[in-house]
Formats: C-alpha cells, sequence, structure tokens
C-alpha cells in the first residue's frame, strides 16, 4: 500500500481493434490518505484485500492480448476496489449499497465495518470515480471513432465459495460466469465467449454474478458499444482466497484472446 500509485492505465491495442479488455479489480493499492480513513487493522485489511481482489485478471488480460492475432486494448485500474469500485452506480440505483458496497465501500466481504458511521465519499468520487469515469468514456469513443463499434470486455473472478457479502450467492458457480445485459450483449459475442471458453470447463450465465460495465454515456443508448462480462471462478487459476496463480491462467489467458480474436474482425 504506497503512496500516489497512478489511478489506472489505458494500454493501446491495434489501431483497428474494436476489442478493450477492462480490467477494474486487480490491484491491491491503496494511497496513503485513503487509508487513513479505513477502519481494520494492516492484517485485517489484507486479509480483506485477499477476499475482495480479482488477483492476477490483470496477467489473464496481458497475456490474452500478447496471444491475441488482433493486439486488444486495455483498460486497467491501478488501485483497489476498496478506494473506488469504478463499475459501481454512483447513486441510488446501485443494488450493492443494500450491502454497504456502492461507488466507496463501507463493509467489508463479511459486513464488517470498512469505514466509520458517517463517511462521505464524494471526495473519494471526486478524485477517483469521475476521472476514471471519464477516462473509460473516452477509450470506449475513442474506439467508435476508429472502428464504428466498441466491444468492452470485463475481466473479474469470483471465489469458489460464496462470501457473505454476495446478493446473488446461492446460484450455480460454474468456471467461468457470463455476465450479460440486454441491450449491449449480443448473441453473436454472447456465442463466442462460449465457445472460446468451452475448454476451460462449465460456462454459465449471469450466475453468481450478472450484468456489463458500459460508460453512462452509452448505456442503454449505443448499441455499437457491446459488452461482456467474463467472471473466472478462482480455483481454476490461483490458490485461493488471494495466493499465486498456478497453471490454470494460460489457458484461460489463451481463451480469452480466443475470444478477442473472434469479435475483432
Amino acid at each position: 500500500m504506497t503512496d500516489v500509485p497512478p489511478s489506472f492505465e489505458f494500454l493501446p491495442g491495434d489501431a483497428d481493434s474494436p476489442v478493450i479488455l477492462h480490467v477494474p479489480h486487480s490491484a491491491r493499492e491503496i494511497p496513503a490518505e485513503v487509508r487513513s480513513g479505513i477502519v481494520p487493522g494492516d492484517t485485517a485489511l489484507e486479509r480483506e484485500l485477499d477476499h475482495i481482489t480479482d488477483s492476477h485478471t490483470a496477467s489473464i488480460a496481458e497475456a490474452a492480448a500478447g496471444a491475441a492475432g488482433v493486439a486488444p486494448w486495455r483498460f486497467v485500474n491501478r488501485l483497489s476496489r476498496l478506494v473506488v469500485d469504478p463499475e459501481r452506480f454512483p447513486d441510488e440505483r446501485e443494488e450493492m449499497l443494500a450491502v454497504g458496497m456502492g461507488a466507496v465501500y463501507t463493509r467489508t466481504t463479511h459486513k464488517e465495518a470498512l469505514r466509520p458511521e458517517g463517511f462521505d465519499p464524494e471526495p473519494l468520487i471526486e478524485r477517483y470515480f469521475r476521472p476514471y469515469a471519464r477516462a473509460m468514456t473516452e477509450a470506449v469513443a475513442d474506439r467508435l471513432a476508429a472502428t464504428g463499434r466498441a466491444v468492452i470486455i470485463d475481466v473479474h473472478s469470483y471465489p469458489s465459495a460464496p462470501l457473505p457479502y454476495e446478493l446473488h450467492g446461492d446460484g450455480p458457480r460454474p468456471e467461468v460466469c457470463l455476465g450479460t445485459d440486454s441491450f449491449h450483449t449480443p448473441p453473436g459475442l454472447l456465442a463466442a465467449a462460449r465457445e472460446a471458453f468451452a475448454p476451460c470447463g462449465e460456462t454459465g450465465l449471469d450466475s453468481p454474478f450478472a450484468g456489463t460495465y458500459v460508460p453512462l454515456e452509452f448505456y442503454g443508448r449505443r448499441a455499437e458499444v457491446s459488452a461482456l462480462m467474463v467472471e473466472i471462478r478462482r480455483d481454476t487459476y490461483m490458490s485461493e482466497p488471494g495466493g499465486p496463480a498456478g497453471p490454470g491462467l494460460p489457458r484461460l489467458a489463451s481463451a480469452l484472446a480466443t475470444l478477442v480474436d473472434a469479435v475483432s474482425g
């Protein structure tokens, strides 16, 4: 947990690629001024980071980008989601507010206090959330201008056993969960993902996590922006809860590269 790391990074791919691999939850970094507003001690915080971080997903995306025939662009969050979660709605539309996990989390994965009662999230939203949202909006607009479309593939992971904070943790937990949106996930994108990840085990739909991430400027408005969330069960590629990656990582990266190539043409 060092001070002033870069908040996010937009890594270029091929000029004619419409694909953006979005990696929002892979990092553990928390700036010192943000850490001072977090309740748990260092040991408990490290344990929480083990549970909440989508460990090694940036490495999966990086390996996939290197293996793809048409290199995708990558938008990578370099700070922990405990700073802000860039994929949450920043208002009352966010269902995860029910468990203290809106754009700024106030509770942990085990429903304990993460931030003190009465904490004001607005400074963090202004400092981190809004710049991230603007930059992601610009990244998608850039791909639209260059190629006429944009394909956002969210790269996530989730634990093999449900955590107490999960609102829908009682459903199936396949090796790969594909999160969809009725407007932004066309049948061809979903079919390509099912085929690409078939060698990695069972692929399920919208369980235990559903939906996709699309910047609000385009959400529900621009069908040229398609999106899919890829949620990988952690025991398929790493030691849980926050341990090292294992031999499953290259296989998943290869599958992701196959998906990238399938939707790049």
